[in-house]
């Protein structure tokens, strides 16, 4: 296992932060959690990281058991990274920094580096709950997809287009994103306000509309 520092506090939190508390880690996890990646996907997703501090950040969270490396079968033979159990398991933890980070993100920087898939975490409350199905997410800057297991199981995102066929599609822009994480409105008013298209005719495209009047994203 790699050498890591460690707070030598016998307190949950610090052991926590023992495990995720380095630069870059829980951002890893954000971009884990939307799939397996390949590590030169990971640091195209993380703009700003150098080589060796992602592939020693991956190392450590091997160690710590927080990611496994596998190998794809034929034709594909590459490496990818994915989350275990116990990384999955930071889900909750990555919602809450992103609803606590929220209100300071105000407009993009002329550096701030944007990805679809980054606008997933902030819309995840507000379909807890929705029947099961699968919904596709259309921004400019790319796409993403939001599975909805029902039965009140929590929702899980992708990145880019599902690989089976969504149930129901919705179009937006960054900045309609941005006003749903900080809370400036909520989706089922950003619907209302044609900020956001809601396209399909199965089931859940049906309850979404009236689903997300009711409901804040945060």
């Amino acid at each position: 296992m790699p050498r890591r520092r460690s707070y030598d506090q016998y307190c949950a939190a610090a052991r926590a932060l023992d495990a995720v508390g380095d630069r870059w880690t829980l951002l890893i996890v954000r971009e884990l959690l939307a799939g397996p990646r390949r590590y030169t996907d990971l640091h195209a997703d993380l703009p700003g990281v150098s080589t060796d501090m992602l592939a020693g950040r991956l190392k450590d969270m091997e160690g710590a058991e927080l990611v496994t490396r596998r190998r794809l079968p034929p034709p594909a033979s590459a490496y990818v990274y994915e989350l275990t159990r116990r990384g999955r398991e930071l889900l909750p933890v990555l919602r809450a920094l992103a609803e606590w980070g929220a209100p300071a993100l105000e407009e993009p920087r002329p550096t701030d580096a944007v990805r679809a898939h980054w606008f997933a975490i902030p819309l995840l409350s507000s379909l807890e709950g929705a029947a099961a199905g699968v919904v596709h997410v259309t921004l400019d800057e790319g796409d993403f997809h939001v599975r909805v297991g029902g039965d009140g199981q929590p929702p899980e995102y992708g990145d880019g287009a599902p690989s089976d066929t969504a149930d129901v599609r919705l179009r937006t822009d960054s900045a309609t994103c941005r006003a749903l994480a900080a809370g400036e409105a909520t989706l089922g008013q950003a619907v209302r306000d044609g900020r956001v298209r809601v396209e399909g005719d199965g089931h859940l495209a049906g309850e979404l509309p009236a689903r997300l009047a009711l409901l804040p994203v945060n």
